[in-house]
């Protein structure tokens, strides 16, 4: 059962609060706590965040609390926002180390990392994983349109708590597609410019 006063408890033990105390930050935090904590459901603008990504960090342990993080990447939308607690994807066949599949079978604990380099945006939700398998229709209905991986089962994940984090520190970047997107509609642009400018100069006064 989980005893968690507030959301924000997932992460705030009480040796990080009296770290907290220590470094002078505890204060701003339990006033955070009394307005509500962090928020557990999904807000629309939350899930509008999550199924734009085209990579996520999943994080997990083992029974001996060893952490491991995997990286997990897909089309826009590989992510998907199932209801107000739930998010599923897709688990493509990669390098069949199944880390992460064990680890969850001793310890549902799980977290999430996304991170937006356009937009320089971070989210971090807590939560709890499980796998999936022998469910053709979740995956089918987990897997993006037209992407060429195989599915090997999905993973569900039950969100306990979000935050999202300030952009310090975030370098801005961009994915590539949206650079040669952006320079293809400039050389676009360019080139009917120059057909304008040649046009004008053969229709001006005195051009023979």
């Amino acid at each position: 059962m989980d005893m968690n006063a507030f959301t924000s408890d997932v992460a705030f033990t009480p040796t990080v609060k009296a770290i907290q105390s220590r470094k002078g930050s505890r204060d701003s935090y339990a006033r955070v706590e009394q307005r509500g904590g962090w928020r557990a459901a999904i807000a629309p603008d939350l899930a509008a965040f999550i199924e734009a990504q085209t990579s996520v960090f999943l994080a997990t342990a083992n029974a001996e609390g060893q952490p491991y993080i995997q990286h997990r990447g897909g089309p826009a939308g590989f992510l998907k926002v199932l209801d107000e607690h739930t998010i599923g994807f897709a688990d493509f066949s990669g390098n069949r180390q199944f880390i992460t599949q064990g680890n969850l079978e001793d310890n549902d604990q799980a977290f999430l990392f996304l991170i937006d380099y356009m937009l320089r945006q971070r989210i971090k939700i807590w939560g709890r994983a499980r796998i999936v398998e022998n469910d053709p229709a979740l995956t089918a209905r987990l897997m993006p349109a037209d992407y060429k991986a195989r599915p090997e089962q999905a993973i569900l994940f039950t969100v306990s708590a979000w935050d999202a984090n300030c952009p310090q520190h975030i370098p801005q970047r961009f994915e590539a597609a949206d650079v040669a997107a952006a320079l293809a509609e400039r050389d676009r642009r360019i080139a009917g410019l120059e057909q304008e400018i040649a046009r004008l100069r053969d229709s001006a006064p005195g051009k023979a």
